[in-house]
């Protein structure tokens, strides 16, 4: 009797470690694409550390752009000419939805540009999607759509 309990008890032991295991290797992929996205974030200001995160052949719909942009060079001269239009931009997230599929990965979500003109601080809401691959140990962007939040209807 006592045998049996001692198995059971490592038998349950063992599932639960199982499954702790499980969970934390799903989470991992997660907290992968977090990172890529933070990183995004804060170079946002730098077209050479932004236009990095993206692979060669990326595509970009940017927040404020007339035309898609096709090929990392076509990104950087994106965030070329935002850094010049809007000096110190700064972005905050909001809520985000991350769901990975192997070695892709899609972050949806939402998120605030700011930054100072004229002593006055400006914000824009808008909403996002980036498609990763993963490229070795790193995430690439390959897609990705940005607009502003339409205004509520009246």
């Amino acid at each position: 009797m006592r045998s049996s309990l001692a198995m059971a008890g490592a038998a349950i032991s063992l599932n639960i470690g199982l499954l702790s295991f499980a969970s934390n290797a799903l989470a991992e992929p997660n907290a992968e694409i977090a990172t890529a996205t933070s990183a995004w974030g804060q170079g946002l200001a730098d077209p050479e550390k932004v236009s990095s995160l993206y692979s060669d052949d990326a595509v970009l719909w940017g927040t404020a752009a007339p035309k898609i942009r096709s090929g990392r060079g076509a990104v950087r001269e994106y965030f070329v000419g935002v850094a010049k239009a809007v000096p110190g931009i700064k972005v905050e997230f909001g809520d985000q939805l991350i769901r990975v599929y192997g070695n892709t990965a899609i972050n949806s979500g939402y998120y605030t540009f700011s930054w100072v003109r004229d002593g006055e601080t400006k914000s824009l809401p808008a909403r996002y999607s980036f498609t990763y691959v993963k490229d070795g140990d790193r995430w690439l962007i390959v897609d990705h759509h940005s607009s502003a939040l339409p205004s509520p209807p009246k």
